[in-house]
């Protein structure tokens, strides 16, 4: 029991940083129509912002995270000036090939800048460190990087329904010329939306270093579960992509240890294409 308690507990500290990699992503989705091609690479580039930053300035994890964050949000917010504006209005495909586009300008650079080497922090607050509960051993960067995961995607969810800025962006996102009417700048919703999007993902960005290491092909699983999160939760749903991430990582977890390292990820294509066959629009979707 202890064995399974231990395996389920790694599977859902995964599943919360899973869970604010989708919540941008879902919240972009849900309100500009857009898939996202770029958010693993964003992810990525706030990984390399921690990792310089620790390593240049021996700025920890916990401090550079805010940084990683904002780095993340101007990204967001200049991907959509440059690229994805150009494509509001135009075919969903029109976006897609344009934020992929923008995915691998991003790698690429970082490829060339970087190497594809694998780059760890050398020190920082948390290294090494566990928390002993019982049996159950509990590692401080995962559960550090999972119990902010589940703040920001709490805090993200509570500025939707209780905001002013929530309200105009559920507006838009219901319909953007009824918004437009009513005094709402849609323009500058749709950036800020691409902003804090890229800020979600970059702040679980700036905490993983210090525990994953850092590559220019780090972010490619990442953007991967993300889409299938909000697909499972439902397009649109932050909670409906919060409970299909803390799933996929139970399951991921589960079927990893249980069964195989191999198979892990089929049991997880394969949780999302049972629910699918027989709600399309997810868990949560309407």
């Amino acid at each position: 029991m202890a064995l399974f308690l231990q395996v389920a507990l790694d599977g859902l500290l995964n599943g919360a940083v899973y869970a604010l990699v989708a919540a941008g992503l879902s919240l972009i989705w849900g309100v500009m129509d857009v898939i996202n091609f770029a958010h693993g690479e964003f992810l990525m580039a706030a990984m390399y912002v921690t990792y310089w930053l620790g390593f240049l300035w021996h700025l920890d994890p916990l401090v550079s995270w805010g940084a990683s964050g904002a780095f993340a949000f101007l990204l967001g917010v200049l991907a959509y000036k440059l690229v994805v504006k150009r494509t509001i209005g135009r075919s969903a495909m029109a976006a897609l090939l344009g934020t992929f586009g923008l995915s691998m300008v991003i790698k690429n650079v970082c490829l060339n800048r970087f190497s594809p080497n694998f780059r760890l922090l050398p020190d920082f607050l948390l290294k090494g460190k566990t928390i002993l509960l019982g049996d159950l051993i509990v590692p401080l960067p995962q559960l550090v990087t999972g119990l902010f995961a589940l703040a920001v995607v709490a805090a993200l969810g509570m500025m939707l329904k209780r905001t002013r800025f929530g309200w105009a962006v559920q507006a838009t996102a219901m319909d953007r010329e009824a918004a437009e009417l009513m005094g709402i700048d849609t323009e500058k919703i749709y950036a800020l939306v691409f902003g804090i999007g890229g800020a979600c993902v970059g702040i679980a960005g700036g905490l993983m270093p210090s525990y994953l290491a850092v590559h220019p092909e780090v972010g490619g699983l990442f953007s991967l579960i993300a889409f299938v999160c909000v697909a499972l939760g439902g397009f649109g749903s932050i909670g409906g992509a919060l409970a299909a991430a803390l799933l996929i990582g139970l399951v991921e977890a589960l079927s990893g240890f249980y069964l195989a390292p191999v198979v892990k990820y089929v049991a997880v294509f394969g949780l999302y294409l049972a629910v699918v066959f027989f709600r399309p629009k997810g868990l949560f979707g309407w």
